[in-house]
C-alpha cells in the first residue's frame, strides 16, 4: 500500500481500475512462477529450472497447436513440464544432488532440448490457442480474465499446504530432513512428488504467459526467474526451509510489480532493475537471518 501510494504521488491519476487490472494481470503469471519457488524453498530446496519449463510448456504447445489442435498440445506441453520436474525430483530424491545445482542442469539441459526442437518446427509455424490469449489478456467486466485460473489455483495451494499431509510433509522436511526420515517419512518420495508438481505448475504459468504475450519465443518465462525467487523471499518464505506459505508469496509479488511500474516511469533500464530485485532478496534474507539467531 505504501508502493501504491509513493506511485500516485509521482504520478498523479495513475492509480485507477484500469491500472489496477493490468497490474494485477501481470502480476499472476510471476505469482504463480513464485509457487514453484515457494513450495521447494519450504523443504529448503529451489527450483531454478522453473522459467525454462514454463518456456518450454509455452513454446511447445505454440508450434504444435497447428498440427494437433489445442487440447492435444497443451496435453504434450504440460506432460513435457512434468518430465523435466521428474528429472529434477529424481536426482534430488535419489542421487541426492543439491536442488540448486540439479534445477539448474536441467534447466540448462531444458534450453538445449529446446534449441534441438526448433530446429525440427521452424518451418511449421506457430498458433497460439485463442482460449490462452482469452484468458491471458481479456476482461470480463473490467476484471481480469487470468483471475478465473489463479484464484481457484491459489485457493488449492493454500489450502493444501496447510491441510493436507503433503503440505505438512514438506514443512517437516525443510524443518529438519533428518528427523523427518527417522519419524518415517519417505524424503525422497517427497523430492520426487514435489519438483513434479513444481514442473506441472510452471508448465502451467507458460500456458497462461503464452496468452498474456502472444509471442512464442525461447527466452519467454526466463526473465520471470529471478522475480519469482523475490517473490517468494519478500512474501516470508525462508529459504532455509520449513517456514512460510503461499498467501506471503502473492503478496510479494504484487509488490514486485508495483515496483515494476514505478521503476518503468523512472525509466529504469533493464539491468537496474536485475540489481534490485537481487538486492531485494539479499536484504530480505539478511534480516531473516538476524531476526531467527535473536530467537
Amino acid at each position: 500500500m505504501g508502493l501504491i501510494a509513493l506511485l500516485e504521488l509521482i504520478h498523479p491519476g495513475i492509480v485507477n481500475p484500469l491500472w489496477l487490472g493490468n497490474t494485477v494481470r501481470f502480476a499472476i503469471p510471476l505469482a504463480m512462477l513464485a509457487a514453484c519457488q515457494t513450495l521447494t524453498m519450504l523443504t529448503g530446496g529451489i527450483d531454478l529450472s522453473a522459467g525454462t519449463v514454463a518456456t518450454i510448456s509455452a513454446f511447445v504447445t505454440a508450434t504444435l497447436a497447428p498440427q494437433l489442435g489445442a487440447p492435444a498440445a497443451i496435453t504434450v506441453a504440460l506432460l513435457c513440464a512434468v518430465l523435466v520436474g521428474l528429472l529434477s525430483g529424481f536426482g534430488i530424491a535419489v542421487c541426492r544432488v543439491h536442488p540448486l545445482i540439479m534445477t539448474l542442469g536441467t534447466g540448462l539441459i531444458g534450453v538445449g532440448c529446446l534449441l534441438v526442437y526448433q530446429r525440427y518446427v521452424i518451418s511449421s509455424g506457430t498458433r497460439i490457442p485463442e482460449f490462452l490469449v482469452w484468458l491471458g489478456t481479456g476482461r470480463t467486466w473490467g476484471v481480469p480474465n487470468a483471475l478465473a485460473l489463479f484464484v481457484p489455483f491459489a485457493a488449492l495451494l493454500i489450502w493444501g499446504q496447510r491441510r493436507t499431509g503433503f503440505g505438512r510433509l514438506l514443512y517437516a522436511v525443510g524443518a529438519n530432513e533428518e528427523a523427518a526420515r527417522l519419524s518415517g517419512v519417505r524424503v525422497w518420495q517427497v523430492h520426487l512428488a514435489l519438483y513434479a508438481l513444481s514442473g506441472f505448475i510452471a508448465g502451467l504459468t507458460g500456458l497462461l504467459y503464452l496468452g498474456v504475450v502472444k509471442t512464442a519465443s525461447l527466452s519467454l518465462a526466463l526473465p520471470l526467474d529471478l522475480p519469482s525467487v523475490a517473490a517468494a523471499v519478500v512474501g516470508g518464505t525462508s529459504i532455509f526451509g520449513g517456514r512460510g506459505g503461499y498467501g506471503g508469496t502473492i503478496v510479494g509479488a504484487l509488490i514486485l510489480a508495483v515496483l515494476a511500474t514505478m521503476l518503468t516511469m523512472l525509466q529504469m533500464p533493464e539491468g537496474a532493475r536485475r540489481i534490485i530485485f537481487g538486492l531485494i532478496i539479499l536484504l530480505v534474507t539478511a534480516i531473516y537471518v538476524r531476526a531467527t539467531d535473536r530467537n
